[in-house]
């Protein structure tokens, strides 16, 4: 299991951390309800997976990640790790939208569909900025580096 959290989290960061877990959660619970079909529109053809399966699965990963930024806050250093590399993973899912000219969730113009593509960086930031991951890997990487 990873360590704990080294240092408290201020309280704009925590605030953060859970607006975007229940972001991830509201978004999970729409791949597997309301917004399945969209979802869909945006597994790339070359994903080797029935698409329904894709959403479903991303889904159930997205609530997982959700509850675990809202719950798990002594662990927020490797959650925003993994939710920074799953918007990493994800973000091919928006590019195919915009190369395939596919429209899902309002995005209706090559224009839209682009514009959506630079909000992908601005998520894994988020991620990393709101647990203190990033600061985390500077503060190791600070001490690694001092003399002894």
């Amino acid at each position: 299991m990873p360590s704990p959290s080294p240092a408290p989290s201020s309280i704009p960061r925590t605030i953060a951390r859970i607006v975007l877990g229940a972001f991830l959660l509201s978004t999970g619970i729409g791949h597997l309800t309301r917004q399945r079909e969209e979802f869909q529109a945006q597994v790339p053809a070359w994903v080797p997976l029935d698409p329904d399966f894709v959403v479903v699965a991303s889904g159930i990963v997205e609530i997982a990640l959700g509850l675990a930024l809202i719950a798990l806050a002594r662990y927020r250093v490797p959650i925003g790790w993994t939710v920074a590399a799953f918007f990493v993973v994800i973000f091919p899912g928006n590019v195919s939208q915009y190369v395939t000219g596919t429209d899902a969730f309002g995005l209706d113009t090559d224009q839209a569909r682009l514009i959506r593509l630079f909000f992908q960086p601005v998520l894994v930031v988020w991620a990393l900025w709101s647990t203190g991951a990033w600061a985390a890997w500077r503060s190791s990487r600070r001490t690694a580096t001092d003399p002894p």
